[in-house]
């Protein structure tokens, strides 16, 4: 019998859509980042310069005529983080929601598996599968980016890697916390798009309004991103924040689905 079924179980059902994400973070960055030599140019810096303040700081856009700017906005602040997200969502809302829906969690867990094991387990695959994305994006970014002429630091970019990460697991547990309380997927799409979906408009709205500045400090789009990871490094705070409570609704998770009646 396996040491930890319910892990290399997710694992292996899921590497087709683990190749699959990966794929399609690989063509965004392979899209995106070749092209900033050309884009990098006087032209592109008056056209951010005639923009209005509030609204190029709400899109990210105030640093991208820097390379490591550009990588911020056009894919960590942007593509990169709504790949993440809907990946983590779609794989937290599928782990314990999803297989309750199709009758597969009742016959699971009537075979010597225990509720707290299997979520704290397909919380564990859920990790695993978020952070070989990082990796993947990491290797991608490594190899584009001397001939891209970002200027990318490697402490700068492990920075990023992990708070997109964690921004992604914090979505992607939303929905698997959501999944455990309520046995409906449906409720917990939701709640991992409300995370992501929240937290990116708090943060434009507090960025381009002072009179609403305060939203920012709810938003894990503000966690992960309020100092630039690319080019200030490590933003302890903010990692602290999204991977903390990551943890808490994991916890949840557990909690949850050792104390409510499975639907069959």
């Amino acid at each position: 019998m396996k040491t930890l079924p319910i892990f290399t179980g997710d694992l292996e059902a899921g590497w087709r859509s683990l190749v699959a994400w990966s794929v399609a973070i690989i063509a965004v960055l392979c899209l995106y980042l070749p092209i900033y030599p050309s884009m990098n140019t006087p032209q592109l810096t008056q056209m951010i310069q005639a923009l209005p303040a509030e609204l190029t700081q709400a899109l990210g856009y105030d640093q991208i005529t820097s390379g490591q700017g550009y990588t911020q906005a056009t894919f960590f602040g942007l593509m990169g983080f709504v790949l993440i997200a809907i990946a983590a969502i779609s794989w937290g809302a599928a782990a314990i929601a999803g297989e309750e829906e199709s009758g597969q969690l009742e016959l699971t867990l009537a075979h010597s598996v225990g509720r707290v094991q299997y979520a704290l387990e397909t919380a564990g695959a859920l990790v695993v599968k978020l952070v070989l994305l990082g990796a993947v994006a990491t290797v991608v970014i490594t190899v584009l980016n001397s001939p891209s002429e970002l200027g990318i630091g490697s402490t700068e970019l492990f920075a990023e890697i992990f708070a997109w990460v964690g921004l992604g697991l914090l979505c992607g547990c939303a929905a698997l916390a959501a999944g455990a309380l309520t046995g409906r997927r449906a409720w917990a799409i939701v709640a991992g798009a409300a995370v992501a979906v929240l937290g990116y408009a708090f943060n434009a709205l507090g960025n381009m309004s002072s009179n609403v500045e305060w939203l920012k400090y709810l938003s894990p789009y503000d966690w992960a991103y309020r100092n630039t990871p690319l080019l200030d490094g490590f933003d302890w705070g903010g990692l602290a924040l999204l991977w903390g409570l990551s943890l808490v609704l994991i916890v949840v998770s557990a909690v949850a689905l050792a104390r409510r009646d499975i639907k069959g």
